[in-house]
C-alpha cells in the first residue's frame, strides 16, 4: 500500500513560501508502516483558486509532496526510480495505489525502505499531476525534481518559468541520495551544444544557484551558465528541429557503396592493363600498394577525426576546420568543393569519350571533340536531375550502378579462365607461367615509374565520398571508419587481382592477324607467344607497332571478358557513379562552408531546401563549373590539378590528426584507436611528395592557392571558435616556453621593462596606457592593474566577466597587454596584492607605473598617504617606479560619450555585453563613488565614477564639453598620433641602473617616436662642465644609444627664485603640524592620527632638498618647455623620515606646468651594459 499525504520535506523551508508556518501534527509516527508523515501546513489560503478544489486532503503549498514508501510497496510496486510520475499517485488527493510501474528491476526494495519519496510538486491550482511519462506538464506543474516552482524562487519576480533542468524524475533524487537536493545527476542533455536532433539541451544548475545565499535571484538570465549560442549553432539547432522525417543512411549504403564506386573509376577498365604492360606485374602491384598506403593512412586519420565528437554535414571540410581551425578548413573547403565540381566534368568526359568511341564506327554527329561536348552536356544535365531529386534517388542510382560495376568485374575474371582460339591472335592465351614471367618485369615505353604512378593514383582517390555526406549519415562516427576502411581494402584487392590476372594471361604485343604462326621452333624471338606458336616480333619491329596486347589496346579487358558489352556497361557505371558522387559531395561541402560564414558574400549558398536541407543553389553552381570544364574537353590538363587538390586535403586531414595529438588537448580522445600521430605525419608528407611526383607545377599551384586562401582567412579573422587544435597547441607552447623561461638565468643584456600599470579600467586613462604601450609593445610585459575597493561584499562573478571584457577591449585596440583586477580594502593593499602576485614565472612585472595624483590637495589627505605608500611599497618589493604627469590630468572616465568607441567596437564584434553607464546610486562596487579608490586618479575626485560611462542611446545629443574636459580629451590622445620632429629630454640626474635612459631609448625606437631626438641633461660642477660632458658622451656611445646633445647643468644648486619659494610655502601651509605652537602631547596625538602632517623639524632638515626640487622646476621650464616628453629621475624620500605630504609637495613642485613628464626611478640594478 502507498499512503499519500502532504508533508513538507525537512529542509524545504528555504524553498517554500516564507509566510507559511509549518507545523508537525503527529510526531514519531512517520517511520511506521501505516503511519503517515502527518505534517500539514497552513498555506491553503495561498492557493489561487481555492474554490475549485476536489474533495479530499488539499495539496500543501510546499514544493514537494512526500510519500512514505512502505517496505512491501518498495519490493513490489516501486521498482522504477527513473520512470516518471506515472508510478506515483496520479493526483495528490486520492490515496489509491498507482498502476504498475515501468520496470527498472535494478533498484530493489532495499533502497526504498521507509524512505521519503518525492512524488510531484504541489500543484497550486489543485489540478491532478500528469498521468503518464509522456504527458507535458501543465503550467503550474513541473515534473522534474529540481525545477523551481514559481511560488518559491520567483515569487518576487512574478514567476517566470524555467523548465531548465528536468533531469530524470523527482523520485530519482530521493532514492539516490536520501534527501532532497537541487543538484542534478550527470546527464547527456547537459552537454549538448544545441537543441540537437537527438534531444533537448538542458541547463544544469549553476554554481551560484547551489552555493549563494538565498537572497540572490538564482536565475539572472535564461542562460544560466552563459551558454549563448553562436548564430551558426542557432541555425544548426533550427535545422535540427526541422529535420524530422529525414532520410539518413547506414554505413553500407552511405559510405561503403559510395567509396567503392568513387574509387573504382574508369582506370580499372581502360588503364589498368596498360599500366601492367608498362610497369610489369611486380611494379604494378607496388604502384597499387603505394597508392593504397597513402589512402589507408588517410582513412585511419579520417576515422580518428570523425570519431572525436559529433560530426555534422560538410565532410572533409567539417573534419579539417573543426580540428585545425577556420584558416585551414576554409581554404581546403573551397578547394575541395571546387575539385569535386571539376571531377564531375572529368568523369563525365571520360564517359562521353567511351560513348563516342563506340559510336565512332557509324555515327559521328559533327567531329570528335564536339561530340564529347554534346554527350557530356546531356549527361551532366541528367545527373543533376537525379541528384536534385533528392538523396534517396541518388542512393538508389548508386546501388544500381554498383551492381552493374561488380557484374562487369566478375565478368572479366570469369573471362580470364575461358581461353578462346580466335582471341589468341590478339594476345590472349589464358593463364600461363611463361607469360606471367615475361610480364613480371617492367617494359617502359616513353614512360617512367612515376609517370605511370601519377596516371594510376587518381584511381585510388575518392575515399572521402562517404565522409562528404556526413550530414546524411545516421551514425557518422560508426559509418565513416567502417565504410571507408573496408572500401579501401576491397578496392585495393580488386586492383591487385586485375593487375596479376591481366599480366598472367595476356602478352604485351599482338598483331591480331593469324598469319604469324611460326613453323616449328626456328629462330622465334616473340617471347612467351612462341610457346603457342605465335611470333609477334615482326609487328613489334614495324614502325606502326602492333595493334593489340597490353601495351597497345586499351580495351583489352572487354576482349578478355566473358561478354564484352558488360565491360562497356561497367565503364559507364564507373564513370557515372563517380560523377554522381562528386556532384553530390561538392554542394554539400560548399553548403557547410557557407553556413560557417568564413567567406563573406557566399552566404547565399548556405540555404537548404526540403526536409533533407538540399543545397539546390550549390547544385546549380556545381553544375555550372562542371559544364564549363566539360566544354574544354581536354582532360589531360585538368586531371593533375584535381588529383593535387584531393591530395592537399588528404595531407591536411593527416596533418590535423598529428597536430591534435601533438597539442595533447584533453578534448582529443577519438573512440577509433587505431591511429598513430607519427604515421599520420608520414601520411601527410607522403601526400605532399605524391603531389609533386604527379605534377610539379600543379602541386605548386595548389600550394599557392591554399596559402593564399589561408592568409585571406587569417587576415579576415572570422568570428568562430571551434576549439581547434591550433588553439590547443598555442596554449601548449605558451606553457612549455613559460616553464622553460623560468629555468633561464636573468642577464642584463636581456633586461626588459615589465610594467604593472595602475590604469584602473583600461579605457579610463588612455594617455598612460598608450605611452607605456609604446615602450613595452613587443619588448616587455604590460599588465593593466585595477584595484577595486569597497566595503560591500565583492561580486567575484562580475570581476570575472569584466576581466574577459576588458581583455577583449585591449585586444580590439591592438594593445598588447593583460588586464588584472583585484578586490581590496584600499588602494595600497590592492597594489601590494598585485606587486606580489601579478605575472607568472619570469613574466613578472619589475616596474610599477602610476599616474600622478593631480587632485591630491582636494580630497582626504589619507589618500595621499596611501598613494605615497604605494611608491614606497614598490621600492620595498625591488620594483622600479615610474610616474606620468600630464598637466591636464589623465582620467577621462567622467567625460560622457568619450567611450562610444568602446561600445561600437564591442557591438561590431558581436558581443552581447556593451559596457553601459553604471548607475552610481546602485553602486556596483564602491569604487565608483568612494574617493578612496581614486588614489591614482586625477582631478575632480568624488564627482566622477571611474566606471567608464557609455550612453546607451546614441541619438541623445551630447552635451558640449567644457573647456577643461576638451583639453583633457585632446591631451589624453596625444600619444596615439605620430610625434613629429621633436625632442625627448632625459634629465638623468641620479644613476638608478639606467632605466631612466632605457625607456626613452625604447620609445624612440618605435615608429610614432622615431623622429624625436634624445637630449640628455646631467648635473655637474661649474668648473668641470666640459669634462662631465665628455664622460657622459663616452658612456652613451659605449651604451650605443644615439643622442642629439648633452647639456651639463652647473647651476642646479643656486637658490630658487623668491616667488617660487613663497609659492611652495603656501602649498604646504595647510599640511604642517606646527608642533612648536602646541603642547608636545597634543602634537604627538595629532601626528599619530594624521601621519601625513609635515613637522617643522623635517622641513628644516630637508630644506636643501626642497629648494633643489623648486630649482629643477625652473630649469625644466627654461630648457625643456617645448619637449614632446621629459623623462626625469624621480626624487627619493626615506621611508618614515619624510612625511607623505612633503614628498607629494616635492613631486608637485618639481613637475608642475610642464609638458608630459615621466618621473623614473629604477631599482638600482644595472639594466644597461656595454659588454657583449
Amino acid at each position: 500500500v502507498m499512503i499519500s499525504r502532504d508533508a513538507p520535506l525537512s529542509g524545504s523551508p528555504p524553498y517554500s513560501d516564507a509566510d507559511c508556518s509549518v507545523y508537525n501534527s503527529s510526531e514519531g509516527s512517520s517511520g511506521s508502516l501505516g503511519g503517515a508523515a502527518g505534517a500539514a501546513t497552513e498555506c491553503d489560503f495561498l492557493s489561487p483558486d481555492a474554490g475549485q478544489r476536489p474533495p479530499g486532503p488539499t495539496p500543501s503549498q510546499s514544493r514537494f509532496q512526500v510519500d512514505l514508501v512502505a517496505e512491501a510497496a518498495g519490493a513490489t510496486e516501486d521498482k522504477s526510480p527513473s520512470s516518471d510520475a506515472s508510478t506515483t499517485v496520479p493526483s495528490s488527493d486520492k490515496a489509491t495505489p498507482a498502476g504498475p510501474p515501468e520496470g527498472d528491476p535494478g533498484a530493489g526494495g532495499e533502497e526504498a525502505k521507509g524512505r521519503f519519496r518525492v512524488v510531484n510538486f504541489a500543484d497550486p491550482s489543485g489540478a491532478g499531476s500528469p498521468d503518464s511519462a509522456e504527458a507535458p506538464p501543465p503550467e503550474g506543474l513541473q515534473n522534474g525534481d529540481t525545477v523551481m516552482s514559481e511560488t518559491s524562487l520567483h515569487s518576487s519576480t512574478g514567476g517566470q518559468h524555467h523548465y531548465h533542468y528536468d533531469t530524470h524524475t523527482n523520485t530519482y533524487y530521493l532514492r539516490t541520495f536520501g534527501h532532497n537536493t537541487i543538484d542534478a545527476v550527470p546527464n547527456i542533455d547537459f552537454y549538448r551544444q544545441t537543441a540537437a536532433p537527438l534531444g533537448e539541451k538542458l541547463i544544469r544548475p549553476t554554481l551560484s544557484e547551489l552555493h549563494d545565499e538565498l537572497d540572490k535571484e538564482p536565475f539572472e538570465d535564461g542562460f544560466a551558465n552563459g551558454d549563448e549560442l553562436t548564430p551558426a549553432e542557432e541555425a544548426a539547432a533550427k535545422e535540427a528541429a526541422e529535420s524530422k522525417g529525414v532520410v539518413k543512411f547506414g554505413w553500407i549504403k552511405g559510405v561503403l557503396v559510395r567509396c567503392m564506386l568513387n574509387i573504382w573509376g574508369v582506370m580499372l577498365f581502360i588503364r589498368m592493363s596498360w599500366i601492367v604492360g608498362q610497369a610489369g606485374i611486380a611494379l604494378s602491384c607496388l604502384i597499387v600498394c603505394m597508392a593504397t598506403v597513402v589512402t589507408t593512412i588517410t582513412g585511419l586519420s579520417t576515422s580518428a577525426i570523425a570519431t572525436n565528437g559529433f560530426v555534422r554535414g560538410g565532410g572533409a571540410y567539417y573534419l579539417i576546420s573543426r580540428s585545425l581551425g577556420p584558416e585551414f578548413g576554409g581554404s581546403i573547403g573551397l578547394i575541395f568543393a571546387f575539385a569535386n565540381a571539376v571531377a564531375v566534368a572529368m568523369y563525365v568526359v571520360g564517359f562521353a569519350e567511351t560513348v563516342v568511341e563506340l559510336l565512332a564506327v557509324n555515327a559521328i554527329m559533327t567531329d570528335q571533340i564536339n561530340d564529347i561536348r554534346i554527350i557530356g552536356t546531356i549527361t551532366v544535365i541528367l545527373l543533376l536531375g537525379i541528384s536534385v531529386a533528392g538523396m534517396e534517388w541518388e542512393a538508389k542510382a548508386q546501388i544500381f550502378l554498383l551492381i552493374v560495376l561488380i557484374t562487369a568485374i566478375v565478368n572479366f575474371f570469369i573471362g580470364t579462365f575461358i581461353p578462346v582460339k580466335d582471341k589468341e591472335s590478339k594476345g590472349f592465351f589464358g593463364y600461363d607461367g611463361s607469360i606471367m614471367w615475361e610480364n613480371m618485369g617492367p617494359d617502359f615505353r616513353g614512360e617512367t615509374f612515376f609517370s605511370v604512378f601519377s596516371i594510376f593514383f587518381p584511381a585510388a582517390t575518392g575515399i572521402l565520398a562517404g565522409a562528404n555526406i556526413s550530414g546524411d549519415l545516421a551514425d557518422p562516427q560508426l559509418a565513416i571508419p567502417r565504410g571507408t576502411l573496408l572500401a579501401i581494402v576491397i578496392t585495393g584487392i580488386v586492383y591487385l587481382g586485375v593487375a596479376v590476372s591481366t599480366g598472367s594471361c595476356i602478352v604485351r604485343d599482338a598483331s591480331g592477324s593469324n598469319d604469324t604462326i611460326s613453323s616449328g621452333f626456328t629462330n622465334c624471338t616473340g617471347g612467351a607467344s612462341c610457346n603457342f606458336n605465335y611470333d609477334f616480333s615482326t609487328c613489334k619491329a614495324s614502325k606502326d607497332g602492333c595493334e593489340y596486347g597490353l601495351h597497345n589496346d586499351f580495351q583489352v579487358m572487354s576482349l578478355v571478358s566473358g561478354f564484352g558489352p558488360i565491360i562497356t556497361a561497367g565503364i559507364f557505371s564507373a564513370t557515372l557513379s563517380s560523377a554522381l558522387a562528386s556532384l553530390v559531395s561538392a554542394p554539400k561541402v560548399f553548403q557547410a562552408l557557407c553556413k560557417d560564414n568564413i567567406y563573406p558574400g557566399l552566404g547565399m549558398f548556405a540555404k537548404g531546401y526540403g526536409k533533407n536541407n538540399e543545397p539546390l543553389r550549390g547544385y546549380i553552381l556545381t553544375f555550372g563549373i562542371a559544364l564549363a570544364f566539360i566544354l574544354i574537353a581536354e582532360l589531360n590538363t585538368i586531371a593533375p590539378i584535381i588529383s593535387n587538390f584531393f591530395l592537399a586535403s588528404y595531407a591536411l586531414i593527416n596533418f590535423s590528426v598529428f597536430h591534435a595529438s601533438l597539442a595533447n588537448s584533453p578534448g582529443w580522445r577519438p573512440s577509433f584507436k587505431y591511429y598513430n600521430m607519427w604515421v599520420s605525419l608520414a601520411g601527410a608528407v607522403l601526400c605532399c611528395v605524391v603531389m609533386f611526383v604527379i605534377n610539379w607545377w600543379a602541386a605548386l599551384l595548389t600550394n599557392v592557392i591554399v596559402l593564399g586562401l589561408y592568409i585571406y582567412v587569417s587576415y579576415k579573422k572570422p568570428d568562430v571558435n571551434w576549439g581547434s587544435s591550433t588553439q590547443a597547441l598555442t596554449y601548449h607552447q605558451a606553457l612549455t616556453h613559460t616553464l622553460h623561461l623560468s629555468g633561464v638565468e636573468d642577464h642584463i643584456k636581456n633586461f626588459r621593462p615589465q610594467c604593472l600599470v595602475m590604469t584602473g579600467y583600461p579605457n579610463s586613462r588612455p594617455a598612460l596606457l598608450d605611452l607605456v604601450h609604446s615602450f613595452t609593445k613587443n619588448v616587455g610585459l604590460m599588465i593593466c592593474g585595477h584595484v577595486r575597493t569597497g566595503y560591500r561584499r565583492p561580486n567575484f562573478k562580475d570581476i570575472a566577466t569584466e576581466q574577459a571584457r576588458y581583455q577583449r577591449w585591449l585586444l580590439k585596440n591592438e594593445t598588447k597587454a593583460f588586464y588584472t583586477s583585484v578586490f581590496a580594502e584600499d588602494m595600497r593593499q590592492g597594489t601590494q596584492y598585485l606587486l606580489q602576485a601579478a605575472g607568472l614565472g619570469r613574466l613578472k612585472p619589475n616596474t610599477l607605473v602610476l599616474g600622478f595624483k593631480n587632485d591630491w590637495r582636494d580630497g582626504d589627505m589619507m589618500n595621499v598617504e596611501t598613494y605615497i605608500s604605494m611608491i614606497h611599497d614598490a621600492f620595498d618589493f625591488q620594483y622600479g617606479a615610474v610616474i606620468l604627469r600630464l598637466k591636464e590630468g589623465l582620467d577621462v572616465s567622467h567625460i560622457q560619450g568619450q567611450d562610444e568607441l568602446l561600445s561600437s567596437q564591442e557591438k561590431s564584434s558581436g558581443m552581447k555585453d556593451v559596457i553601459v553607464s553604471i548607475d552610481t546610486s546602485k553602486d556596483s562596487d564602491a569604487d565608483s563613488s568612494k574617493p578612496s579608490s581614486k588614489a591614482t586618479n586625477d582631478e575632480d575626485d568624488g564627482k566622477a565614477p571611474t566606471q567608464p560611462l557609455l550612453k546607451k542611446d546614441k541619438k541623445s545629443p551630447t552635451l558640449p564639453l567644457n573647456v577643461s574636459d576638451q583639453r583633457l580629451l585632446e591631451a589624453s590622445q596625444q600619444f596615439q598620433q605620430k610625434q613629429g620632429k621633436g625632442t625627448v629630454d632625459v634629465w638623468w640626474l641620479f644613476d638608478d641602473g639606467g632605466l631612466t635612459l632605457l625607456i626613452p631609448y625604447l620609445l624612440t625606437n618605435k615608429k610614432r617616436w622615431k623622429d624625436c631626438k634624445i637630449r640628455v641633461f646631467i648635473g655637474g660642477k661649474i668648473n668641470r662642465i666640459d669634462h662631465d660632458r665628455r664622460a657622459m658622451a663616452t658612456l652613451l656611445s659605449k651604451f650605443r644609444i644615439d643622442f642629439s646633445d648633452i647639456t651639463v647643468l652647473g647651476d642646479v644648486n643656486t637658490k630658487p627664485k623668491k616667488e617660487n619659494m613663497a609659492a611652495f610655502e603656501e602649498l604646504i601651509e595647510p599640511y604642517r603640524l606646527k608642533e612648536d605652537d602646541m603642547e608636545q602631547e597634543a602634537a604627538e596625538r595629532l601626528k599619530n592620527s594624521e601621519p601625513w602632517r609635515i613637522t617643522d623639524n623635517e622641513l628644516e632638515l630637508y630644506r636643501a632638498k626642497t629648494n633643489r626640487q623648486i630649482r629643477l622646476n625652473e630649469l625644466l621650464k627654461e630648457h625643456s618647455s617645448t619637449a614632446n616628453l621629459i623623462v626625469m629621475s624621480l626624487p627619493l624620500a626615506r621611508k618614515g623620515a619624510v612625511s607623505s605630504a612633503l614628498y607629494m609637495a616635492w613631486l608637485e613642485a618639481l613637475s608642475k606646468d610642464l609638458p608630459p613628464i615621466l618621473l623614473v626611478r629604477g631599482n638600482h640594478q644595472s639594466v644597461l651594459t656595454f659588454y657583449s
